[in-house]
């Protein structure tokens, strides 16, 4: 008898690659929820939460306990975070051995540092209210958090259109099924 196999699918990349563009088209094609970690962050300090407090921390929290909710009645998931750092990539591994679920990381880079630029600032014209977007400092601050990283992925560079991207994706995602 065939068995649904829903998946744990973790959006990975630097901040203005193309990441959530991306989950929100995988998102639709699936369906699955797009969990992302940023906008919670955001509530967060709209709630009155101090941003010295470790808020970055508490979203991702946040976010796997929802992810956890929604493998546990049966849906596929897509988290949207940079997950530059091992102990992020690692919540989500421990995520989908919980729930006995495939794990599938899908990093997205702009390959074109212009073109990864210019998204960048234009995030920045259309920031969440309250949300400070990161300089091109800051995110290449954050590009040593993806070396060393051996975790089995699908590297996408959103150069490439995002149907084609998309469509990588889905194949992806479904060979854990």
């Amino acid at each position: 008898m065939w068995q649904p196999v829903w998946v744990l699918i973790v959006m990975c990349g630097l901040q203005g690659t193309g990441k959530s563009t991306i989950a929100g088209q995988l998102a639709r094609e699936l369906p699955a929820p797009v969990l992302p970690v940023d906008p919670v962050e955001v509530a967060l300090w709209a709630a009155g939460v101090d941003r010295d407090q470790p808020t970055g921390l508490a979203a991702f929290v946040v976010v796997g306990a929802l992810a956890g909710v929604m493998l546990k009645l049966g849906q596929t998931v897509i988290v949207d975070a940079v997950n530059d750092a091992e102990v992020a990539r690692r919540q989500w591994r421990d995520l989908s051995a919980r729930h006995e679920v495939p794990l599938r990381f899908v990093e997205v880079i702009c390959s074109d540092e212009a073109l990864h630029r210019r998204r960048l600032a234009e995030r920045a014209d259309n920031a969440i209210a309250g949300d400070a977007e990161p300089t091109w400092e800051s995110v290449l601050a954050r590009r040593d958090g993806f070396a060393g990283w051996t975790d089995d992925r699908l590297v996408l560079d959103s150069v490439d259109d995002v149907p084609a991207n998309v469509a990588r994706a889905l194949a992806y995602v479904r060979t854990s099924r």
